[in-house]
């Protein structure tokens, strides 16, 4: 017999339970026939402990990662941290460390002139070499529309081995920017790095500058606690839910919000929710109300 083809044994026996195992699926939970059913198949999988919590999130965040385009999650182009090629070294790296990224878009001009992307460890070179040429420095920017989905964003991303890039509207304008981190929070929930919080750290650090990094997750009890504050928890339980009635809407990272005599700075946030917050006294407290910030306040 011909090893490269099986017997009728060898193929029958195969096909016959399959077969019997897709007429016992369709017998006992016939296919969803949309999206939102499969996602109530996922969700009773839950409530019978057949998944955790988490895988579930993680798939919810795909279904979700499909429906979304650039523009829902992007940066707005006012809070990009973007470096004038026009600069020195000397005056940007400050500000560099400051947001501590690891990219930054640099605009020749004005910020709908992007150049090019630089990276923060190119900077090293500065304090080695008695030349430093900022524009050879650069990296290539990426474009994409307002349009663009995020799965297809995603696949870009791996593809091209990029973590960044431009979003630009009908005009040709930059309208913001998004990264492959942006579009990875939106899977599996907000990524830490090196500059969040470990698990000891608490909900409330203080800096030597009198400033405070907050998690949104922060009980208002506690924030009240901290600050001296009398926050009402009738509507929502944390600081983050607080801060985000104040605003009126999801906000992106950068926007600012004065509540009494604080100044609350969002850190991070996704399309979804606040994560981090930095709070601050205002110094003229007392002197205006309640109001919301613009970028650099």
């Amino acid at each position: 017999m011909n090893d490269s083809y099986p017997s009728r044994r060898q193929t029958d026996k195969p096909q016959e339970k399959r077969s019997l195992l897709e007429r016992l699926t369709d017998f006992i939970s016939p296919e969803p026939d949309s999206r939102s059913e499969l996602l109530e198949i996922l969700q009773d999988a839950h409530a019978r402990n057949l998944i955790d919590a988490d895988s579930l999130s993680m798939i919810e965040g795909v279904f979700q990662v499909s429906e979304l385009c650039a523009r829902d999650i992007m940066i707005p182009r006012a809070q990009m941290d973007a470096i004038n090629i026009a600069e020195r070294p000397d005056e940007f790296i400050p500000f560099v460390l400051e947001k501590a990224h690891s990219r930054y878009p640099v605009y020749d001009g004005n910020r709908d002139n992007v150049i090019g992307v630089l990276l923060a460890k190119d900077l090293l070179r500065y304090y080695a070499e008695e030349e430093f040429d900022v524009r050879g420095m650069l990296r290539p920017a990426v474009f994409i529309p307002e349009s663009k989905r995020l799965n297809v964003l995603l696949h870009d991303f791996r593809q091209n081995r990029n973590h960044i890039a431009i979003v630009v509207d009908e005009y040709g304008g930059v309208a913001g920017l998004i990264t492959i981190e942006d579009v990875l929070e939106q899977i599996v929930g907000d990524i830490e790095d090196e500059y969040d919080f470990d698990e000891e750290s608490g909900n409330i650090i203080a800096s030597p500058d009198g400033r405070f990094r907050v998690r949104a997750l922060t009980e208002i009890v506690q924030f009240n606690e901290a600050f001296g504050t009398h926050y009402s928890d009738e509507e929502v339980d944390t600081i983050g839910g607080f801060v985000t009635n104040h605003f009126g809407h999801v906000p992106h990272r950068g926007e600012k919000v004065r509540i009494d005599d604080l100044i609350f700075e969002v850190l991070r946030a996704d399309a979804r929710q606040v994560h981090m917050l930095l709070v601050r006294r205002d110094p003229m407290a007392g002197q205006r109300e309640s109001a919301l910030l613009p970028p650099g306040t």
